[in-house]
Order: C-alpha cells, then structure tokens, then sequence
C-alpha cells in the first residue's frame, strides 16, 4: 500500500472520498462474513485458525513494509500481496475482509504509536482502502478458483488475479487520493506510484504463491522464507533509496539552477520552491538578514497553502553563511513523520549554502542597480533642490515641445537671483543651499500641470511653460493677439511669491529674481534655444534695471555676428587675402615728406565684404584670438616696413595697440619675436596706446612700456586730448609721440577751444622734446593753422588716404622726391 503520510487536515474532497471508501469497506466486511462458509479439500487449517493466522499475516505485512519518503511523498509499501494470497489459502474467503480489517487496523494503532502519526482519518482512510482492496481481491479468486482443492493448478493463477485485483483497487484509490489532496496531475501521481508499488507487488504475490506451495507440500521450507524476505526487503529498500537519491539530487541541480535572480525576494521564492521540491517539504521558511534587519519569507508545499498544521512534524534548521558572514536561515519541515535522517542534514546544508550565494549576489545586485538608479537620478536632477536639471529639462522639454500644436506658444521664464553671492558670503554656504532649496519648493508649488521646473545653474532656475495652460482656450480664441502679456503676467506673479520673506539661518530674507521671458510657437524652437534667448532677455532686463526682460531679436543678431565673427576670423588666419592693411603716411606739414606710416587693420570677409576695425576689433578685444591677431598685423606691418626700407625710404610704421596687450607681460617678447623673423630694427617700430590705455592697470603698463622702450621701440600716445589725463599720462609715462585726435584738428578753425587744445599740445610736445602728429587734416585751411600754430608733422586725406600695402612703396617714393632736400625725417637715427 502506497500513502502520502503525515496528512494535516484534509480537503473535503478528500474526507468525502474516504467516507466512501470505510462505508464500502465495512459493506464488504459485512456481506463476507454473512457467506456460508465452503468445504475446500487440502485447506491446512480450520476457518477460525485461518482467519486468525490470515489477520496476523495482515498485521506483519504492514508492520514489516518500508516506509520512506518518496519527492513529496511519503510512501509506505507492504507484503499485503503475500498475506493476502496465504489468508485465501488458509481461511475462508468471505471473512478475509473481516481478518485483513483487524490485522492491518491493529498494525497501524501500533505504528501511529511508535512513529508519533496522530492523523486518525488517515488511518481510517489506509485501514479501509486495504480492507475494500482484500474484498476485491476474494471476490476475483472465488471466481476464478471455485471449490477447486489446494492442490489444483487452477488456484495459483486464481491468487495471481486476486493480488492483481488488491493492487489495482489500492493504486487506484491511493491515486486517486493524493490528486484530490494535492490538486496534482493523474498521470504524474500514478507514475511515481506505480513505480514505488509494482515492483514489490510483483515479488509479493512470487513469495505468496511459493509460500503457499510450501505450506500444502512441504512446510518445512517456510524456514527458508525468512532470510529469503529479508534479502529481497534489503533489496528492494536499496532500490527505491537510490532511485530517490538520484531523483533529490537532479532536483537539487535543477533547482540551484533556478536560484540566480536580480532581487532578493525573486531568489528567496525560487529557494523555497526548490527546497519543497528536493526535499518533498511540506513548509520552508526564510530569514534573511540584511543591514536593514531581518525579512522572513514562507512558503507551503503544493495544497497546503493555508492549511494549519504545516508546522508539524520533523524540521531542520541551518544557518546560511558566506565567506564566514551570516546571511540568514533556512527552515524545512519535512513530509514524513520521524527524525530526519543525515542525508537529509547534509543536503539541507549544501542547499542553503547554494541559496544564500544566490541571495548574496542577488544584494549586490540589487545595490548596483541602485547605484545605477541613483546614477541615473543623479545625471538629470539637481541633488540639492531635486529638481531636474538644464539637460533633463532639453530631454523633457522638447518632446513635450513636439506633442503641442505647432501653433500653440510655449514660454521659457529664465530666474536669476539678485545678489545670491551676498548671501553665500554674509551668512554662509549652508544658508545659500537652503535658500536655494526654498526658492526651488516655491517654485514646485507654483507649478501648473503640464509645465517643467528645473535648476538650470547655480542661482538660475527654469520653467517652461505651455502658454495654454496660462488662460482659457476660448480666451485665446476672442481675446489676446499675443502670448507674450499672458506670459509676463505669469512671470511678475512668479517674482511677488519669490519675495515673500523666508526665514533662512535665523534671519528673515526677501529674495529679488530677474526673469527673462523667452514665446515662440512651439513647432519652432527648442529648449536650449529657449534658453538662450531667455539668458539674453535677463541680461537685457539687467541693464535696464528692471525685474522683467523680454527676448529682444535684435538683441541677439548682434550677438550673434559677434560670436560668427570669432569664427570666421580663425578660418581668415588659415588664409593669405583675408586680414589685410591699409597704410596712410605721416608727414612733415611744410614739407610733405614722409616721416611715418600708420598701420590700419583690415579685414575682406568672404562673405560679408570689406570689415572695418570698429566692426570685429571689439569682439577681438575681449576673445582668445587677440595674441593671434596681434601676431598676424605685426607680421604684416614690419613686412611692408621692409619692402619700403628696400627702397630707401627710412620711415618707422605705427601699428595700434589693445589695451589687453599692454596687460600682458609677455608682450614685449612677442614683440621682439617679430622684430627677429623681420630682421628689422626696433626703431623702426612704433606702438600707438590711447590714453584710457594709459591710465588702467598703470603698474602692468609702465612695466611693460619699460620693457618695450628699453628695447628700442618707440611708443606713441594716440587720440591725445580726448581723455581725461592726458597731461598726467605724458608726465608719467615717457612717449616718443603725440597725435592730437582728428576732432580737435577739424573744429580749430572754427573752435577757440578746440584751436588752445591743439595749441596746447603743440607746445607740450615742444617742451617735453617729443614728436607731435596732427591726425585728419583735409584741406589747405588747417595744414596753414597747424603751421601757424608751429605743429610738424601731420596726417590726414589731405596729403594721402589709406592704401594697400602693395601701394605704399610708390606713394611714399612720390611724396619723397617731391619734398626739399632739408626735410627732417622721423627718427632714424633711434633720437627723439
């Protein structure tokens, strides 16, 4: 007989099953033992003795069998085969139900007893399923064997038939049984059950036939019958222990395979699953340990989900450690009643050894997929507000940008705040954190569905907004032409909530913002270019002194050519016709002989034609590409020096100076750099500085004017009177040079003031024993005022205009051989 034991309460199907099962079987007991009772030639007892020997060999079939677990079940095989087919031969076949009943009832009290199974229905379920089996397996032999005499060939076959009839009736209903208690497949259960039974079965109804010839023809060989059962006990025991051997250990592989996972509760439900598998459980428990604490996690075996009683019975415990480091432990309750065996310790141990790898890897899993969520977090949020970030809010922003209309109007208000620095330096960086957290929850809680907040920089802050959801649709449809007041409107609102007082540090703040206000329709423009045009309405808004500016297109062409500008000019480096000069000569008012020439930077843009200097010198000014540029006219100017020095004409050229140059301490030697490649003497060389140069940074400048002079250079002071130093700028600092600036030179005749400035610095020059360069003389009239006033040299349209260097040599050879022979030239002879 084959049983799932340890049964905790069973399913209704189950009892309803068992309660038709005693009813026939007490039926079955009923009619047997109303049968008359028939006279059979050979029978060796009485039908008392027979019926007495038939229930102990009852009782010994099943106390003698084996009992193990087999997966999740426990099974119990017996000799009932054997008894049943002695008890046919030695009693009556009507009261074998009735022997069968008290023999196997009183084996199993006595095992319930000794094994510690409590579970009375079960026994019941056992007592009266073998009983029906042996009524069955009566009625079959009765048939088939009749009265024939003990020693008819017949009855052996009648009691094969009869055996086949017990185990059908018993597979069938043990079959049956553990489908309905553990919802399982017919096919699976029968399987498993067949291959525990049939066997033994097999061998039973062997020993019983021979068993039977022994006793009717010589009862001495039931000696040999005892170590005859024992062998084939040992062997058959070994038989279904290997084969659940094999079957735990190829469950046990499986079920480690299946153990690997991404999350701790994954791997703990795949372990217990396993676990009630390889070791045919009935519950396991869980207890991880984690930094965190302790989780526990449980799991019934398959049709004990909340049945009571699961807990019962023998469990082994073990500890799951790795590398000496406790992870947690491992609870099994196994399904048959009694001590578990070592085997079981060992492969309980082995198991949790497998599980609590798994379950570390599945923590360090879990921990770098955080880290990788915090990562990812991280990389498009601001740690500090926990808004998103300038990138998230591109990578948001325009695909939310794309799913409007293209004709609805999105805006982009761009928050700086005022005098964040102040708070930063006042009362620390704790307090700007803190103010900066505030204005971000502010901001948040001003936020309309649909519309983004970000920090985009250290004190700026962003949000794009849907300019529909501002005001009604049918508002848009009958009222305002323009998104553009709906969005200021929405921007001053912003700025009145920031600067409520917050208490930041123990002290109470008021935080001033400038916004700039960036509308366009949104199938037209992108985040980052929103933006852009946001930044340039806050610096608009800055210069104006207002708290709100708006994107100003003209604003931002302007700013634009200057960035292009830069670009271009690194492109008209690479080139020879681009970055060009213009030279115009000075010379002597009575004269007209040439005593210098000036240098005038041009630039012949592919594109955009002839750049005069006020167009690209700005932005030349404040870039990276002023120590290129310079290096480029300088190169340029003492090459045309030396086409015109190979003529014979002497004269220095005067190249302009950036007031960047003269801050930078490396000048003097770039100046010399040059002068080296040209082979040409530094007195050959003026350097033209405007007053406001002059006056900036006067440690740096006269340090690098020192520098320049003692080399040999020559240094001219450029536009002089125009400022607001000039006296002061030629006392301290030496010049070899003044040029009186073109506006005095045109209103002298007209202007007393402008006629004593130009007077004025006449005569300075005259005392201070220093050249001076009259600068846009145009007609007769003012060359005679410059001579009248005693100035030497002058510069203008009057005598020559701007020219290309590949002119220069002519002009200046023309105005040469024009002059007298007495003319005084510009220094060549390195004397002021």
């Amino acid at each position: 007989m084959t049983s799932l034991n340890g049964w905790v309460k069973s399913p209704r199907p189950v009892r309803i099953l068992t309660v038709a099962v005693v009813i026939a079987a007490a039926a079955a007991v009923v009619l047997g033992a109303l049968q008359p009772v028939p006279e059979v030639t050979g029978r060796p007892l009485s039908p008392v003795d027979g019926v007495c020997v038939a229930a102990v060999l009852a009782a010994i079939a099943q106390l003698a069998g084996l009992r193990f677990r087999l997966g999740p079940d426990a099974i119990s095989v017996s000799w009932a085969e054997a008894a049943v087919v002695v008890g046919f031969v030695v009693a009556p076949a009507g009261w074998l139900p009735a022997a069968t009943l008290a023999g196997t009832g009183a084996a199993w009290l006595l095992l319930a007893w000794l094994t510690g199974l409590r579970n009375a229905a079960e026994i019941v379920h056992l007592v009266a399923s073998m009983t029906l089996g042996v009524a069955g397996a009566a009625l079959v032999t009765s048939m088939l064997a009749g009265d024939v005499p003990v020693h008819s060939a017949r009855l052996p076959l009648a009691l094969a038939a009869g055996a086949g009839t017990y185990l059908a009736i018993t597979f069938g209903l043990v079959v049956l049984t553990l489908m309905l208690h553990r919802d399982a497949q017919p096919g699976q259960i029968a399987a498993r059950v067949l291959y525990a039974k049939l066997p033994m079965s097999i061998g039973n109804v062997i020993v019983g036939v021979l068993a039977v010839y022994a006793l009717v023809r010589e009862p001495l060989w039931l000696l040999a019958f005892g170590p005859v059962l024992w062998l084939l006990h040992r062997t058959y025991r070994f038989h279904l222990r290997a084969a659940e051997e094999r079957r735990m250990w190829e469950a046990f592989a499986a079920a480690t395979a299946r153990l690997p996972g991404t999350s701790e509760a994954e791997v703990a439900r795949a372990g217990m699953l396993g676990a009630l598998d390889v070791f045919g459980a009935r519950r396991v428990e869980l207890e991880v340990r984690t930094g965190h604490g302790r989780r526990r996690y449980a799991q019934d075996g398959p049709g004990l989900e909340g049945v009571t009683g699961t807990r019962s019975g023998p469990a082994i415990t073990r500890g799951m450690t790795v590398a000496g480091r406790p992870v947690g432990e491992l609870t099994v309750w196994l399904g048959e009643p009694g001590l578990p065996v070592p085997r079981d310790e060992a492969a309980i141990a082995a198991y949790g050894e497998a599980l609590a790898t798994a379950l570390r890897d599945a923590a360090t899993h879990q921990r770098i997929a955080d880290l990788d969520s915090a990562a990812a977090h991280d990389r498009v949020h601001d740690p500090l507000t926990g808004l998103i970030n300038r990138s998230a809010l591109g990578s948001e922003g325009d695909p939310l940008l794309r799913s409007l209309d293209r004709g609805q109007h999105v805006a982009l208000l761009l928050l700086d705040v005022v005098g964040f620095r102040e708070v930063n330096s006042t009362l620390g960086h704790a307090a700007g954190d803190e103010v900066l957290r505030l204005i971000g929850g502010r901001l948040t809680g001003l936020a309309r569905g649909g519309e983004l907040v970000a920090r985009t920089g250290d004190d700026e802050f962003a949000l794009l907004v849907p300019v529909a959801t501002l005001t009604d649709s049918a508002a848009w449809q009958h009222g305002e032409p323009s998104p553009l007041p709906t969005a200021l409107r929405r921007a001053r609102e912003i700025v009145e909530q920031l600067r409520l007082p917050m208490e930041v540090a123990g002290v109470r703040l008021s935080i001033e913002v400038t916004v700039g206000v960036a509308v366009c329709p949104a199938g037209e423009s992108e985040v980052d270019e929103l933006l852009r045009r946001a930044a340039l309405a806050v610096g608009g808004a800055r210069e104006l002194g207002t708290t709100v500016g708006t994107y100003d297109s003209g604003r931002d062409a302007s700013s634009t050519d200057r960035l292009a500008l830069l670009a271009d000019l690194q492109d008209a480096f690479a080139a020879d016709d681009q970055i060009l000069l213009h030279l115009q000569p000075a010379v002597d008012l009575i004269t007209a002989e040439p005593t210098g020439v000036e240098a005038l930077v041009r630039w012949r843009h592919p594109r955009r034609g002839h750049l005069s200097p006020a167009e690209f010198l700005p932005a030349v000014e404040r870039s990276e590409l002023l120590i290129p540029f310079t290096r480029r006219v300088l190169d340029l100017a003492l090459a045309s020096a030396a086409d015109w020095t190979a003529s014979g004409i002497e004269v220095p050229v005067s190249v302009n100076v950036s007031a960047r140059s003269l801050t930078d301490p490396t000048f003097p030697a770039q100046v010399t750099e040059a002068l080296r490649r040209h082979r040409t003497p530094a007195s050959r060389l003026v350097l033209e500085i405007t007053e406001s140069v002059a006056v900036s940074e006067q440690e740096i400048v006269d340090e690098v004017l020192a520098r320049l002079r003692a080399s040999g250079v020559q240094v001219s002071l450029d536009d002089f009177g125009t400022g607001f130093s000039s006296l002061s700028s030629v006392t301290r600092m030496p010049v070899d040079e003044i040029k009186i600036d073109r506006s005095f030179v045109i209103e002298m005749i007209d202007s007393a003031a402008a006629g004593a400035v130009v007077r004025g610095a006449v005569e300075l020059g005259a005392r201070l024993g220093v050249r001076v360069v009259a600068e846009g003389i145009e007609t007769i009239e003012q060359r005679a005022a410059l001579i009248a006033l005693g100035c030497p040299n002058a510069q203008g349209y009057h005598f020559c205009k701007p020219m290309p260097a590949d002119k220069i040599v002519q002009a200046l050879s023309q105005l040469a051989r024009t002059a007298p022979a007495n003319v005084t030239q510009l220094r060549t002879d390195e004397v002021s």
